[in-house]
């Protein structure tokens, strides 16, 4: 029931082989999550100009959280949230759908995969989207993004590369849902 589909201003849809996004997204997020751990060296590894390799800080990710009544609409905000470092959703005019279509029984992979699918689309296709919806049906999720090609009125912000596993959760907050994770960008 995997399936990715670009439709261009309501007229032909054409089919992406969802398995190559499936397995790009899966290599992605596997890759982001086996990341090496980075420990702090201590100071007088720092104090030594002589060594050869060394640590920052650097502030290259960001978080994204998205609330909603429904966990579909926390998934939602996330996306709005995490395209919206991209450029400013409100310029995005709906000529292009992107569907998505997956199946995931884990809630928290899911919230990965929906947000990689949608980066990966978006990039193939050269479009900033700009409103999403998404449906559960059991282990199945059915959604899509609109949007439009990049153009010059579209300011372009800060590249999301993939979401990843760091910090990923999604639960109840009182009586909303909330999804969170970190891009990298």
């Amino acid at each position: 029931m995997n399936g990715c589909w670009i439709t261009c201003s309501g007229s032909r849809t054409h089919a992406i082989d969802a398995t190559s996004v499936t397995l790009c997204c899966a290599a992605l997020s596997f890759a982001l999550a086996r990341k090496p751990a980075m420990t702090r060296p201590s100071k007088s590894t720092t104090d030594n100009v002589e060594r050869a390799d060394a640590y920052f800080e650097h502030g290259a990710d960001i978080g994204v959280i998205g609330r909603g009544p429904t966990l579909e609409a926390a998934f939602e905000a996330v996306a709005a949230a995490t395209f919206a470092i991209q450029t400013d959703l409100a310029k995005v005019r709906p000529l292009i759908t992107v569907q998505v279509q997956f199946e995931e029984s884990d809630v928290e992979l899911a919230l990965v995969r929906w947000i990689n699918t949608l980066l990966s689309l978006a990039r193939c296709a050269g479009v900033a989207l700009g409103k999403f919806w998404l449906r559960r049906d059991g282990n199945f999720w059915i959604g899509g993004a609109r949007g439009e090609r990049w153009n010059a009125g579209h300011e372009r912000g800060t590249e999301v590369k993939g979401a990843t596993l760091t910090a990923l959760s999604v639960c109840r907050v009182g009586s909303l849902w909330e999804a969170r994770c970190v891009v990298d960008v």
